[in-house]
């Protein structure tokens, strides 16, 4: 039986088959390219924007296709299905960056920045986590002082999405050190002129290698002060706790996606690969690890898909999300795993799609929010 998601419309459909058909024809022949570059190409950003893949949930008076989270949804999975390269840096900038702006910019604001990011114009990143920081949004260090007409941005920040090729950052910082977190302000910082910001290193990783992270430098960067979003100072953490579901459940949609692309990549594997004169299909252990796997996969779409439910009505709450992103994540490193054990060697080998998922997915368990954040948000409903 095939699963179709609640969410899911005639519309979705025609715009879902052209998008992954255009994917898996036309993009994916770059991914090894992004891989070696550590970076994924300013065409194909705009290739995306052409296809209505940025910001399709953004009215269509500001430049989007004036969809629903539905829309945002199903390009994340797709991505994370025919071209997972794109998926993380695709969703920090759909799912993040402009929904910042969406729900907390001045009409101005809007008009400003939301065109440029549906076309692909203009690259978004959020640059909250600081150096020995990690998940606490209350310890930040980066000071944001009122100098006239304008902020001064001192601090750092490090494991920042799209950071060595985002036009478009929202930093948070404190903008009063005496307030605690009614004293954090979300500034969208405009890379290109702006003295005072330097890009970092294009960090290392074990995984996501097509996706650059960077660490950001703002040494006395101006931003104008029209640049501070919403209405007043000292709003950001609040704004940030409204939006971190959003970001979560966004997690939580690459997770079952690749969870059920690695399924299905065994599953076909399984049936082909031979030993000792049959399938290993045909084996129990095997037979039995991808049922298991199978059926972890059908619950975590039904779960996924009663949430994003939630999120096209405005009614996502903060423990709904957190439950979805530590559970989905953590299942998808177990099925990488065990997916990887039953291509034998051959998952090992960076050529063989799983052996690329399973670095791929470390990740999902620590950034927006680690896991055992997670649980500790969940159990604090008990």
């Amino acid at each position: 039986m095939t699963h179709r998601s609640s969410w899911m419309t005639s519309e979705l459909d025609i715009f879902r088959e052209t998008f992954r058909r255009y994917l898996s024809t036309t993009l994916s022949p770059r991914a090894e390219r992004w891989r070696a570059d550590k970076m994924i190409d300013r065409d194909a950003w705009l290739a995306l924007g052409e296809m209505g893949a940025l910001c399709p949930d953004v009215p269509e008076v500001y430049g989007g296709l004036g969809g629903t989270f539905a829309h945002v949804a199903a390009v994340i999975e797709d991505l994370e299905y025919e071209l997972p390269e794109m998926a993380l840096p695709v969703a920090v900038h759909n799912a993040i960056v402009a929904q910042y702006v969406m729900h907390f910019g001045s009409h101005e604001q809007k008009l400003r920045w939301l065109p440029g990011l549906a076309t692909g114009q203009l690259i978004g990143a959020i640059a909250m986590t600081e150096p020995g920081g990690g998940s606490d949004l209350r310890a930040l260090r980066t000071r944001a002082s009122r100098a006239g007409n304008a902020y001064v941005l001192r601090g750092s920040k490090t494991f920042i999405t799209n950071g060595q090729i985002a036009d478009l950052i929202i930093v948070a910082a404190k903008t009063d050190l005496e307030q605690g977190t009614k004293g954090i302000s979300l500034l969208m910082l405009e890379a290109e002129g702006s003295d005072g910001f330097r890009r970092g290193r294009n960090l290392d990783k074990i995984g996501m290698h097509a996706s650059d992270t960077s660490e950001l430098f703002f040494d006395n960067a101006f931003v104008p002060a029209e640049n501070l979003l919403g209405s007043e100072e000292g709003r950001g953490f609040y704004q940030m706790m409204e939006m971190l579901p959003k970001e979560r459940l966004a997690i939580a949609v690459s997770a079952v996606a690749s969870i059920e692309r690695m399924v299905k990549v065994t599953t076909d594997y399984a049936k082909e690969r031979k030993a000792f004169g049959k399938p290993i299909l045909e084996f129990q252990n095997t037979a039995f690890v991808l049922a298991e796997r199978k059926s972890e996969a059908l619950i975590a779409r039904v779960f996924l898909d009663w949430c994003i439910e939630r999120a096209i009505k405005g009614e996502l709450d903060q423990v709904s999300a957190s439950i979805a992103k530590y559970w989905t994540t953590d299942k998808q490193c177990q099925t990488a795993d065990e997916c990887l054990q039953l291509h034998g060697g051959y998952g090992y080998m960076n050529e063989f799609e799983i052996a690329r998922r399973y670095v791929d997915a470390r990740i999902q368990r620590i950034y927006g929010g680690t896991n055992e954040i997670m649980k500790l948000l969940i159990a604090r409903s008990l």
